[in-house]
C-alpha cells in the first residue's frame, strides 16, 4: 500500500457550508450516545463533497465535532484512498481499479487512456484542472471489470472506447449514467439470464 501524506499546501480553514454543517449534527444524532465518533468517515466524505479533497483544517475541524484526537482522524483519511489528500480535478477524478480481475479484463488499456486524454501521471490535473485519475485497489465489482469509480458512481465492463467516450461527457459537463456499460443488468450475465429461463418443472411423484 503506498504512503498517504498531507498535501504541501494547506488552506489556512475550513467549516461546513449551513446546509452541511445540519447534515452533519443530523449524521452524528444517528449514533447512540458515547458512540458518536463512528461518523467520522460520513463527515470527512461530506467535507471531500463540499471541497472536493481532504484537508488539514477539514480534518481538525471533523475531530473537534466529534471530541477525537486529531491524530486518530488523520489516521482514517490517509487510510483509506476514497479520500483525496490534495486538489483533483474539480468535475471528476477518476479511480481505475488495478486489482488482478480489472487488470487481467484490460484495466491496464484504461489507465493509457486516462494518461492521454487527462494527464500523464496519477493525481496530475488536465489542463483546465477539470479532470484528474489514479489506480486504486479493488473497487467492490470483480464480476463486471475491468471498472472505474467517479465519487460514488461506478462504471462497469469498460472498454479504451466506453472509457474515452466517459471522460468526453464528464469533460463536457454531463453526468453519464453508472453501472454497467454492456447489455447486462447489474451482475447479471451479459446478454441475458443462461440457466433458469423456463418456469417448466418435472412433474414430482408424491409418495
Amino acid at each position: 500500500m503506498s504512503v498517504r501524506r498531507l498535501y504541501p499546501e494547506q488552506p489556512e480553514s475550513f467549516a461546513f457550508t449551513p446546509e452541511n454543517l445540519e447534515w452533519a449534527k443530523w449524521k452524528i444524532g444517528n449514533y447512540p450516545v458515547g458512540r458518536e465518533q463512528s461518523a467520522v468517515i460520513p463527515l470527512l466524505f461530506r467535507g471531500q463533497q463540499q471541497e472536493g479533497w481532504v484537508s488539514e483544517p477539514m480534518i481538525r475541524y471533523v475531530a473537534d465535532m466529534l471530541g477525537m484526537a486529531y491524530i486518530r482522524v488523520l489516521e482514517v483519511a490517509t487510510f483509506y484512498t476514497q479520500f483525496q489528500l490534495q486538489p483533483v480535478g474539480t468535475v471528476a477524478h477518476i479511480q481505475v481499479c488495478g486489482t488482478t480481475p480489472c487488470m487481467l479484463r484490460g484495466s491496464e488499456d484504461l489507465m493509457k487512456v486516462c494518461k492521454k486524454k487527462i494527464a500523464p501521471h496519477p493525481f496530475e490535473r488536465s489542463a483546465d484542472g477539470r479532470l484528474s485519475w489514479e489506480e486504486v485497489e479493488c473497487l467492490g465489482a470483480c464480476v463486471n471489470a475491468p471498472m472505474i469509480a467517479v465519487g460514488s458512481d461506478v462504471y462497469e465492463d469498460l472498454t479504451p472506447e466506453t472509457l474515452s467516450g466517459l471522460i468526453d461527457k464528464f469533460a463536457a459537463g454531463e453526468t453519464p449514467k453508472p453501472g454497467p456499460q454492456i447489455d447486462r443488468i447489474n451482475a447479471a450475465p451479459a446478454g441475458g439470464p443462461k440457466t433458469l429461463t423456463t418456469l417448466k418443472f418435472p412433474a414430482q411423484k408424491v409418495e
